[in-house]
């Protein structure tokens, strides 16, 4: 089996202004991720993800750049199932053949941002393909699943503190969710302000729903450590980037002083940063974004890392469906992965794109038993949206 093609595509979906949210990221008015289509000479054909954004507006034509002009002519020709081998090609262009038979990385400049976003991309599509040519889901091929069913959380929460309880309240009763999150952070103005709207949402949930709090990194240390003694008494099944990603040490130093438990991943590339987050004790979940942090391959190591530090695996799944599957079959084959976010803002790369569905019932999701990824992806809806600058 041969690569015969690689071609990234900027898929623009606009967000109708009834179904818009606002956070700290501003107004968000579209959908925006890069999905990449690998053919081979079987007439197999993968399908990948990456990001430009852990939002989900951001101009990708950068990104599908990268995978089109840089990495498509180092792909083609080569057998897309010899994945880890390829991850290594891509990583440590063009220094790939000393790093292959030498056994270290010697990589490229770009060894963080989007060109591991667009490795990560491309080896979601090569384990679409290695699962089909075996007739046998990914997870099959990463160790199995450990259960047939994962629980999932709602993620969304944007709402203030007279009507969050009522949004997160219809989230559980939309689907049975026994875990929801809420965005908090700089868009409320002050950490008081937070912890009043997490308040109002444990109020209103009762004990027995799991609530998480998200504040996109847009705390200071100080901040985070105020809200943190705030909604002690909350049962707060994390607090989800406190600070930004590139202050680990300042994140550490929030967890130290709370028993409230810290999350975070969805910003960080590779298994290093990952791995420097386990060190420094910087998190109790960690949440690599498989279209950011480098793709399925990525992922397990980072699973590792989990494992190894007894911390916990909750990929960040706010994308399209190829990226929400891949963290799915990730999430179900390791020792630490626990739970699945599901988007509950208007995702329609997600419910749109592809033919199947991820349903929702009692709060739990089924880990699909299809070949590759589980999708068949819409090639009209794609072509639609599909942008170029």
């Amino acid at each position: 089996m041969r690569i015969t093609r690689v071609q990234a595509t900027w898929c623009h979906v606009p967000i109708p202004p009834e179904r818009q949210h606002v956070s700290d990221f501003g107004r968000v008015g579209s959908f925006d991720s890069v999905i990449i289509r690998v053919e081979t000479d079987t007439g197999l054909t993968g399908w990948g993800e990456a990001k430009a954004g852990v939002g989900s507006a951001a101009a990708c034509a950068g990104l599908a750049a990268i995978v089109n002009l840089d990495y498509a002519p180092l792909l083609v020709g080569q057998d897309p199932r010899d994945i880890s081998r390829l991850w290594d090609v891509m990583y440590n262009t063009p220094r790939e053949g000393y790093a292959v038979s030498l056994g270290h990385a010697l990589p490229q400049l770009g060894r963080r941002g989007l060109s591991i976003s667009a490795i990560a991309g491309v080896d979601v599509a090569l384990w679409d393909i290695l699962g089909k040519s075996l007739g046998v889901p990914v997870w099959r091929l990463l160790g199995g699943r450990r259960a047939e069913r994962m629980p999932a959380y709602a993620s969304g929460g944007w709402a203030d503190e007279a009507g969050i309880g009522a949004q997160l309240k219809g989230y559980c009763d939309r689907a049975g969710f026994r875990a929801v999150k809420m965005r908090v952070g700089v868009m409320d103005g002050s950490p008081a302000r937070s912890a009043a709207r997490v308040r109002a949402a444990r109020r209103a949930l009762g004990p027995e729903i799991g609530l998480a709090a998200d504040a996109h990194g847009t705390w200071t240390v100080a901040e985070a450590k105020a809200f943190c003694r705030m909604v002690e008494d909350c049962d707060l099944m994390w607090f989800e980037e406190p600070v930004t990603a590139d202050d680990k040490a300042g994140q550490a130093e929030v967890r130290r002083s709370s028993a409230v438990p810290i999350s975070s991943g969805e910003s960080e590339f590779t298994r290093h940063d990952f791995r420097e987050l386990a060190e420094l004790r910087a998190a109790d979940v960690l949440q690599p974004d498989l279209a950011i942090a480098g793709g399925i391959t990525e992922g397990m190591r980072i699973g590792a890392i989990a494992s190894a530090f007894n911390l916990r695996l909750a990929p960040h799944l706010w994308s399209g469906a190829p990226a929400f599957a891949a963290g799915l079959h990730l999430a179900a084959s390791q020792s630490a992965g626990f739970i699945l976010e599901y988007s509950l803002g208007h995702n329609p790369m997600l419910h749109e794109l592809v033919e199947e569905e991820f349903p929702v019932a009692d709060g739990m999701v089924e880990v699909p038993d299809r070949p590759g990824l589980g999708i068949t992806v819409r090639e009209e809806f794609l072509q639609r949206y599909a942008r170029t600058a």
